[in-house]
Parts: C-alpha cells; structure tokens; sequence
C-alpha cells in the first residue's frame, strides 16, 4: 500500500487535537494499519528520553503506543521548551541547539524545513499512514510567514486537513467559521472535515448548526465528540488537570506544587489512577497543610522557581509541613529545589549565578551546559527514611536535565552518581516516571494507608497497561462519535 497521510489542526490550542490524533492512530492500528504519529514542532514543557537517549514531546509518546510501536525523535522533530526568560530551548532531531529568543528562532525555523521533511521521510518510508498534528491555530496571521507547524507542514507533506474546535469554551460556529475563512485558498482546499469536540448535551439540538456550518463552509461535520475525561499524559499546560481543583475525594491526599515554570507534570498522571487519592495542584501556601504527601515536581528554570517559592511563602510552609513529618518528593527540578543551593556559572538559566534551595536536603547542583538524557533502569535501595519497610526495587524511567548534584545525603541507587537520596520523611529523584513503577508507587501510598488503618492494595494492573485502556476507551468514543467510512476515504484508504 502506497503511504497515506491525515492532518488533524484546531481552531486554537487546547482544542484536542492530541487525543484526536491519539484516538485515529488507535482506530488505524485496531484496523490492522501500520500507524505513526508526527507534529513537526512541539511547544511544551512535558517531554520524554526515547531508547536512543533522543527527547521528544510526551504527547507524540502517547500516539505512538497508541499506534502500538515505540517513539522515535523523527515523530516530533523540533521540540521547543519556553525558559521562562525570554528564552526558547530548541531541541532538533531530539538534541538541544541551545537556547534562542523568539526573534532569534523566526529566523532560524527557516532552515528547519528540510528536517522535517527527512523526518516524515522515516514514516513515509516504514509505515503505511501519517497522522500529523498542527499546533495551536492555522491562522495566527502574525505567525503564517514560514509556518513550519500547520498549513506550511500540510503543504510540505501534500496532506489533507481534519479541523477541530471545543465547543465547551463557546463560540464553536464562529470559531471553525473564522478559521477557515482566514485560510487562503489553497488551504481551505485541503480542509476535508470539521469535527467538533467537547460537546455535552443532547445532539439533536445541535443539528441545525451542523448543517447551517457545513452550508457556509462547504465542509462535512464528521462528528461531534462528547466530552469526557481521558486519563492520559497531557502535551503542555493547556489542561484542567492543574487547576485549583479537587479531582477526587479519597483517604490520600496528595499536593502538587504548581511551580511556575512546571515541567513533566505528566509524572503525576499514574496517581490518577488509584480510587482513593485525591490530587490538588497548589498555587499558594494557604492550601497546604491537609495533604499527606507533598510533590515538587520537575522545572524548566529552577532558580526562578526557588524564587518564585520563596515570595510566595510556599517554600517556608513546605518546610513547615516537612518538620511535621509530611511525605516529602521532589522529582528533578523539585530535588533541586530541595538542596541547600544551586549554582549557574554559565548563566544557563538566567543571571543569577547561585541561589540557595529549601536545604531540606544536604544536595548542591551545579547547572552545566551537557544535557543529561537517557532511559534508566537501576535498583532503588530501600531500608531508611521514608522508605524503611522498602526492600530493593527495580525502578525505570528517564532523566531529562542539566544540573549534576552532589552531597552528603544517601544516595540510594546503585549509580556513583546522585540519582535518588532520601533523608527521613523526603525522597528525592531525577527519575521522570517514577510513579509508574508500581511497587514504589503501590508502597508509598501504603504508607498512608497503613498510618490511616486503612487496608493496603497492590496494583493489579501496569501503567502501560491502565494507558492501553484508555486509549482503548478513547478508540470506542471516537469510532462511536465520528464517520470513520468518511475518514478513511479523507485519508485514501479504501474501506
């Protein structure tokens, strides 16, 4: 079969053009197609280190179990990580070029084209369809000179377009009606099908709008997705998941710092998954102090946040809540955080070239200019501090940083280099994905139990496996909701 492509783009960012482009790869790849996932550039702080050691966005992570085969770099191959400063980390072909500011990287994505298209070369060359992700909006006009990321890609790769809007946000007919009129006409050729997401509600009265927007557009509605909740990674910080909200009463409660410049938050999505723990991501220090486990987790700048921690008065009550024996976890930046200092000789995050940390921890971290990325695998050692009833683990993951630590603390891997400590009630790692190694998750949150009297439990199922499920439930809600004959014959494909 000759290779076939699909682009998916939305009427702004937030849309669901992932899980969409998710829930195709999972129809394609139960229909027995060989499926892969592609967004030539990716704005988001939530990434992943691939088997080669290459770091791409964690959404393209997800469409590509969801194709059932592993992430490559060429899936995402510009990945753009805001510092915070004004600068952009650009990251090609999954290896950093360095940092560059906005003016500076409009200039130099001219010069990316040519990446992106020896990307697809791998998909068009080993698997039978495409499904690419645009980013954001088609028609941000200050951005379509040399666009590299929606209708410059389509055109690039001569693909046909699926657009989506979220009629949750409102305004879903003027939306999709806006968008496609600001296209050009070239490009509102190749817009094949409008679906509309995040509907709730009876959709009979929705009818006459369907119709009244396929008339003025020209373009068949292939659907309307209801709305639901997807418990899988998000792309970026565009997600209802970090908002100041209880997503489950439960016996455990688990606070996540809502750092400023959050990064791989997607480390908290496993916990979604145990009935009775509730998570609340905090912004300021009056909702501390009912949790039973703390989360600082990873950041893009680490001595911003340890600033921004301070004059909000968050570091003092973790401190506070830390002496009261609270559980304690810091995940890369977070064990940063934790340190007694950290130092940026080589300005790699700003100007500031030493901060000192929470000193909940006896770590300091130098920031270098090498970028740390790999897969890990080694054993996490129990019998002290908080994990005293632990035996040794087998723990995996992958470590995405630039800061080496050092200290006095217990290291407890089996590395010569500092990768877990623990001291007392806090454990601190440069693990991503810690929490998807089931039996450290399943002990922590025993602790908790145990201290409560409540009744322990291990998990029955992997993380992989909890995900396989969703992304089968999100294959059932789009085949239920969108005219998949119709998609199918958009993509070539004769069904």
């Amino acid at each position: 079969m000759k290779h076939k492509k699909i682009m998916v783009m939305g009427t702004a960012s937030g849309v669901g053009k992932t899980v969409l482009v998710a829930g195709l790869c999972r129809v394609f790849y139960k229909d027995r197609f060989k499926i892969a996932p592609f967004k030539s550039q990716n704005m988001a702080l939530n990434s992943y280190v691939t088997k080669e050691g290459d770091e791409i966005g964690r959404a393209q992570v997800v469409q590509a179990l969801a194709s059932g085969i592993e992430p490559a770099y060429y899936m995402n191959p510009i990945l753009l990580k805001p510092n915070g400063n004004g600068q952009i980390q650009v990251i090609v072909n999954g290896k950093s070029r360095g940092n560059m500011s906005g003016v500076a990287y409009s200039d130099y994505k001219v010069e990316l084209k040519d990446e992106i298209l020896k990307a697809y070369k791998n998909i068009e060359s080993n698997y039978q369809i495409g499904v690419i992700e645009g980013a954001g909006s088609p028609v941000e006009l200050n951005l379509k000179e040399n666009d590299i990321a929606n209708m410059g890609v389509a055109e690039l790769l001569d693909s046909p377009v699926i657009l989506v809007a979220d009629i949750d946000r409102g305004g879903v007919f003027a939306s999709i009606y806006g968008t496609i009129q600001l296209l050009e006409k070239k490009e509102r050729d190749r817009v094949k099908g409008i679906v509309i997401n995040k509907f709730r509600g009876d959709i009979e009265r929705l009818k006459s709008g369907l119709d009244r927007i396929e008339e003025l557009t020209g373009v068949k509605v292939l659907g309307v997705i209801p709305y639901f909740k997807l418990e899988i990674e998000d792309e970026d910080g565009v997600t209802e998941k970090t908002e100041k909200v209880t997503r489950k009463e439960g016996v455990i409660r688990v606070s996540v710092i809502k750092l400023k410049h959050l990064s791989n938050f997607t480390d908290i999505t496993p916990l979604t998954f145990y009935e009775d723990v509730e998570i609340n991501y905090i912004n300021s220090a009056t909702e501390l102090g009912n949790e039973d486990i703390i989360v600082i987790p990873g950041s893009k700048n680490t001595i911003e946040d340890i600033k921004y921690l301070k004059k909000s008065g968050l570091a003092s009550e973790i401190i506070k809540q830390s002496r009261a024996g609270k559980i304690i976890i810091g995940i890369c930046g977070g064990m940063q955080i934790l340190g007694d200092r950290v130092l940026d000789p080589e300005a790699i995050e700003g100007d500031i070239k030493e901060i000192s940390g929470l000193a909940l921890l006896n770590l300091e971290t130098r920031l270098e200019r090498v970028k740390r990325t790999t897969q890990y695998t080694g054993i996490l050692k129990g019998g002290t501090g908080v994990l005293r009833e632990m035996r040794d683990t087998e723990i995996k993951g992958y470590e995405i940083h630039q800061g080496v630590s050092y200290g006095d603390e217990l290291n407890i891997t089996d590395d010569n280099r500092v990768v877990a400590v623990v001291k007392d009630n806090i454990f601190a790692t440069y693990i991503h994905g810690i929490f998807e190694n089931n039996e450290f998750t399943d002990y922590i949150l025993n602790l908790v139990r145990k201290e409560k009297g409540k009744k322990e439990i291990s998990s029955s199922l992997s993380y992989e496996e909890q995900r396989l499920r969703e992304l089968d439930r999100l294959e059932r809600i789009i085949r239920e909701s969108l005219d998949i004959k119709r998609i199918y014959e958009i993509v070539g494909v004769d069904r």
